[in-house]
């Protein structure tokens, strides 16, 4: 695929999430079949340029390129000069975030909270732009900031006089944040109007999902984030099954036990012992979500202090579980600890 300027392996995108989508994340998910993956969003304001996370989001050491950074805040020349900043980092796409719901961003006018004030999305937009006339800048937006506010088509049309070069959208609003279901229709409205391309994003977590909302929004490409969890090899069975219409065999146990614990690994040494190990929590809970008896083994997880008795643990839970099954597949959990995704 053809992207601002880049030739991508597909059409399907990582999307950046906060406090998931770290290096060793994103590196993951392009081996296993993503064609790009955006950073955690990195802040705007020069004063936490030195902090310690601020230098982890924007770690990109040895990364497959284009290299994509999200950037977020709500005043146009702090903006500019962010994207300035992490351009001479080695940022190869700036993308901007006005389309996190959360109250922490919210609260301070940035991400979906832009969408109120049309005006200023076009300053920041324009101020981005002109600051680094070399990158291709993209955009992250939602569809409004209420079900009665839709605006996703004035913001697109902002956008494209900006010189924004392709627009990502959330089906849902603001207000909506992850509740209900994704508004395609509304996706399909931007497209129809669009001359640059449209990142269709949200609940695209089966192949066939994908198939669909592609189908349904005419999109350009798809964006993928929550169902990548714990399931990075998600990209490569959407890839396979857009090409084919068929399946991919389900992975070996012994295959997710690899990707985990080098997944493991990769976080140990680009966080450090400590921070490694904490951060590497959620990542085996979700790899290990529905499956049967992973309840009380999170549980015991997240009491581990060290990365000898992480790894083990995981070891033991992954080794006992390949001698009773080779696959795994994707069905309704069976207890109620586990609400969704892998049962064995």
């Amino acid at each position: 695929m053809e992207f601002v300027g880049f030739t991508l392996r597909n059409n399907l995108f990582v999307a950046p999430m906060a406090g998931v989508t770290d290096r060793p994340f994103r590196q993951l998910c392009k081996k296993m079949g993503a064609g790009l993956a955006v950073s955690e969003m990195v802040t705007s304001n020069s004063l936490l340029y030195g902090s310690a996370k601020t230098q982890k989001r924007a770690n990109h050491d040895g990364e497959v390129e284009p290299i994509a950074v999200q950037i977020a805040g709500a005043a146009p020349q702090m903006m500019a000069d962010a994207a300035r900043h992490n351009v001479d980092r080695g940022a190869q796409i700036i993308d901007i975030n006005m389309g996190c719901p959360a109250k922490k961003i919210c609260n301070v006018m940035a991400g979906s909270a832009l969408l109120k004030d049309e005006p200023l999305v076009g300053r920041i937009l324009d101020a981005v732009v002109r600051a680094v006339p070399h990158t291709a800048v993209t955009l992250k937006i939602r569809t409004g900031w209420d079900t009665a506010n839709r605006n996703a088509l004035s913001i697109l049309k902002i956008a494209e006089q900006s010189g924004i070069r392709a627009l990502a959208m959330h089906g849902r609003t603001r207000a909506c944040a992850y509740t209900g279901s994704a508004e395609y229709e509304t996706i399909a409205a931007v497209k129809a109007e669009a001359r640059i391309p449209i990142i269709a994003n949200g609940d695209i977590t089966t192949p066939e999902k994908a198939k669909f909302v592609l189908d349904a929004t005419g999109a350009d490409a798809l964006m993928i984030g929550r169902a990548a969890q714990g399931r990075p090899w998600l990209f490569r069975e959407i890839e396979h099954f857009l090409a084919t219409g068929t399946h991919l065999m389900p992975p070996r146990v012994s295959e997710i036990h690899a990707i985990l614990i080098a997944h493991l690994d990769d976080l140990y040494a680009f966080y450090g012992i400590e921070t490694g190990v904490r951060v590497a929590r959620k990542h085996i809970s979700w790899y290990t979500r529905g499956l049967a008896g992973s309840a009380v083994f999170r549980h015991r997880m997240n009491q581990l202090p060290d990365i000898v008795q992480q790894r083990r643990g995981v070891d033991d839970f992954f080794y006992a579980l390949a001698e009773r099954h080779e696959h795994l597949s994707y069905i309704q959990a069976e207890n109620n600890n586990d609400s969704e995704g892998l049962a064995a």
